[in-house]
């Protein structure tokens, strides 16, 4: 079990459910930077995703409002290229349930008006619902 103690002097909860949610050790990551190289969305995050274990790592606050979370499509290019084999969607994919399950339900399906319905195509909506509720 890893147990972080950041600068504001916490246990690492965050980390250690990370971890129990991923089945990954976050402690693996030596921050080379191959997964942020290799991610085709790199651009778009705020926070790339080695950081992100950095922050993790070390209970950097914040971590749970970070939009990388987001921009993530789990696409496994980080995991196949981690030379630690570190799954780093799995992550990421943790670390989303976390925040839904922390601040809750975001889109309530009943206020989507019926005009949006039809007109979004059937798996944009699934995902949508998908990521933004708990």
């Amino acid at each position: 079990m890893t147990i972080a103690i950041g600068a504001n002097g916490q246990s690492g909860a965050l980390l250690r459910r990370v971890e129990a949610l991923s089945g990954q050790r976050l402690a693996q990551c030596y921050q080379c930077g191959t997964c942020a190289a290799g991610c085709p969305f790199a651009e778009a995050m705020d926070v790339l995703p080695d950081r992100l274990i950095r922050h993790l790592l070390f209970d950097v606050p914040g971590v749970l409002e970070r939009e990388a979370l987001w921009v993530c499509v789990g696409c496994d290019l980080c995991a196949q290229r981690c030379p630690r084999g570190l799954d780093v969607p799995r992550v990421m994919e943790a670390l989303r349930l976390i925040a839904l399950r922390t601040r809750g339900d975001q889109l309530p399906v009943a206020q989507i008006p019926a005009a949006a319905l039809e007109d979004l195509p059937p798996i944009a909506l699934v995902a949508s619902l998908r990521r933004q509720t708990g």
